[in-house]
């Protein structure tokens, strides 16, 4: 079963790089008395994740910080040293937290894991954003299959 608006976010570990290297980040702690855009993307540098959905965040940032969001945050099912890399791809900057959920703890923890095993990918995460207000969930958008609709940014402007 997957998360829905009003449950709280289970407690797991991601990975971020820090100015020493990969630091643990608990998901406790992130999202603790804060209001966080959550987007989740199936791969970095795969062709929608890279050509619309994180630069769409990026674009949209003041715009989200604007309506009431603290901190927007990327994460998907793969290593810290990936998440890094593709962020300064995309020169995120400070805008956006790159969250690596190496081993999908977190993806099955929500109950939003995608298998892409057909296409070489292993486990995966869904595309879905979320907005989480100290850790509970208030907005929820998961895609149906492999369309780029309702995870937007433009999309969570249109809800807040």
């Amino acid at each position: 079963m997957s998360i829905s608006v009003g449950d709280t976010l289970p407690e797991t570990t991601f990975m971020t790089m820090g100015a020493n290297g990969p630091e643990p980040v608990s998901s406790k702690d992130f999202f603790a008395g804060q209001t966080v855009a959550l987007f989740a993307v199936p791969g970095a540098f795969t062709p929608t994740c890279s050509a619309k959905h994180l630069p769409g965040f990026k674009e949209k940032a003041a715009e989200l910080q604007g309506k009431g969001i603290d901190k927007i945050a990327c994460t998907s099912v793969n290593d810290v040293f990936v998440m890094n890399a593709w962020g300064e791809d995309q020169s995120v900057g400070e805008d956006i937290v790159m969250l690596a959920d190496g081993n999908g703890n977190f993806a099955k923890a929500i109950g939003l894991e995608l298998d892409g095993s057909g296409f070489g990918m292993g486990s995966r995460s869904q595309r879905y954003s979320m907005v989480v207000t100290d850790g509970k969930v208030t907005q929820l958008n998961v895609e149906s299959g492999p369309s780029f609709e309702v995870s937007s940014a433009d999309y969570m402007l249109g809800q807040l």
